[in-house]
């Protein structure tokens, strides 16, 4: 029983890493499936026992890694409740698509977390990669719901954040996203016991 506890122990730091690996491919899918990077700059890669892509953009890979770097950071230190990825007209800057990621803190196993004298939990890795694969899954079929994007289309980041966060010089103070007529699509909850994930997609109808 030790060893089996011993196999499944998840610290803080490995559980942030988890949710930042499938903010990666989630938000890799959503940039792909969107249309707001050129498709033939992205590679594929087996994760979950799925087939996901990756952009090689420079630029974009430089930029995810930069905002999943501080969403590391900010989740270690329990700052940050959402990340947003927000989706919008260039023309007029009007807000079509946002990708919530929503973030909620658990405690952990109590007995394991007293043992090693620091926050642990005790979910089986298979069991969370399985819960990812299944949201994964959900994520590369909303193409065929959502509306098509026929205007030129880029996109940002947006983190909800504790007031008594530090705020790095290139993240700004915005207020909150708000899609006129705006239609949710909840997806599949994954937890790792020591943070939930929940992902929701909110999107502008048009009848």
């Amino acid at each position: 029983m030790s060893q089996q506890q011993t196999k499944n122990c998840i610290t803080l730091q490995g559980s942030a890493q988890i949710i930042c690996e499938y903010l990666k491919f989630a938000i890799n899918s959503v940039l792909f499936q969107r249309g707001l990077c050129s498709p033939e700059t992205f590679k594929t890669e087996q994760q979950y026992g799925i087939t996901l892509l990756l952009s090689e953009d420079a630029e974009i890979k430089s930029f995810l890694t930069k905002v999943l770097a501080q969403t590391e950071e900010w989740i270690l230190n329990k700052k940050i409740s959402k990340l947003s990825l927000v989706i919008f007209n260039v023309a007029n800057e009007e807000i079509l698509e946002c990708w919530d990621f929503n973030l909620q803190y658990e405690d952990g196993d109590a007995a394991l977390s007293k043992e090693n004298n620091e926050t642990i939990g005790s979910k089986d890795l298979k069991q969370i990669q399985q819960k990812i694969r299944e949201v994964m899954l959900q994520v590369a079929a909303t193409i065929s719901y959502l509306p098509f994007l026929d205007s030129r289309c880029s996109f940002d980041f947006f983190a909800n954040v504790k007031a008594d966060c530090d705020v790095p010089e290139n993240w700004t103070v915005s207020e909150p996203v708000f899609i006129a007529n705006a239609q949710n699509v909840p997806f599949k909850i994954f937890s790792t016991s020591l943070h939930k994930m929940e992902t929701v997609v909110s999107y502008k109808f048009v009848d």
